[in-house]
């Protein structure tokens, strides 16, 4: 097997994934090649499959991402699905998920064109927050996010206009204060099976400016998920409208009742954190290879 693990010039370097991942697919027999997704000299119908793994810049060249996506589904298998990648790229997910009934921080959309003060004041009236996160619905590693104090109106209508002027669409949710404390567990998933989770940091210090590095510096801990962690993945993954997901990574806060609700549901380019559990790299390999003989 010949399979194509999908990162970004950028990103060289910095997924800590590749290591883990390289070494399980060598162990089995299978020939792996770290690949540019912009790399316009690649023949993407040679290899077997092609894993996206942490082309993190795609939001800053979308047309030209979603183009390139539609010619390796054409050409060789994707995953995840050419449809899954597209659904999870735009953060309008999590409207849909929670119309479903699964469990998801609130979450207000401001659309190019819309007014942006009516819409803040609204989420304002609808919750008591101490303070907002407002970020772009198409987004990755934290880039273009910001946690302001409610009271510093001037100040996010700064933040939320440009993007609105640049035709981006704008995701207003109130801060849920316990992730200073407990941080977010994320969940991860290999063909629907729960494998191993961690605990994540806070990664929006109160007052500071988006990151202007790739993706915001986090910090990492193992972590073993509470039964409510579990069961709100579960729901979560059952509201999904797609089947026979390769990998899906399911990132929880709680809110200040307690209760976990979904932060974001990678099922693109998500960082599985392998090192972090032993035989988890092995494990995404067999689920892959799986897959692939299957075909």
């Amino acid at each position: 097997m010949r399979i194509a693990l999908v990162t970004a010039p950028a990103a060289r370097g910095l997924d800590e994934d590749m290591g883990p991942l390289t070494a399980a697919l060598a162990a089995v027999g299978a020939r792996a090649e770290i690949t540019d997704w912009d790399d316009r000299a690649i023949d993407w119908a040679r290899f077997d499959a092609v894993v996206l793994r942490s082309a993190w810049d795609y939001h800053a060249r979308l047309p030209q991402f979603l183009a390139w996506l539609e010619r390796v589904a054409a050409a060789t298998t994707l995953f995840n699905p050419l449809e899954v990648v597209r659904w999870s790229l735009d953060k309008h997910y999590l409207g849909e998920l929670a119309r479903a009934g699964a469990p998801v921080v609130p979450t207000r959309y401001l659309e190019p064109g819309a007014d942006a003060a009516a819409g803040l004041d609204a989420l304002l009236a609808q919750d008591p927050c101490r303070e907002i996160v407002v970020k772009p619905a198409i987004g990755a590693g934290s880039r273009d996010a910001r946690r302001h104090a409610r009271a510093d109106r001037g100040e996010i209508l700064d933040h939320i206009d440009p993007l609105l002027a640049a035709r981006r669409s704008v995701m207003l949710q109130p801060y849920l204060e316990r992730v200073d404390r407990d941080g977010e567990t994320a969940l991860m998933y290999i063909d629907g099976r729960y494998s191993h989770a961690i605990r994540k940091g806070a990664l929006l210090p109160s007052g500071a400016p988006s990151t202007a590095a790739l993706f915001a510096t986090e910090t990492i801990e193992s972590r073993s998920p509470g039964a409510d962690e579990l069961e709100a993945a579960e729901r979560i993954l059952a509201a999904v409208p797609f089947e026979k997901l390769l990998y899906a990574r399911v990132d929880l806060l709680r809110d200040r009742d307690g209760a976990p609700r979904l932060l974001e549901l990678e099922l693109a380019e998500p960082s599985f954190f392998f090192s972090w559990a032993a035989g988890s790299a092995e494990r995404f390999t067999a689920a892959l290879l799986e897959r692939l003989q299957a075909t």
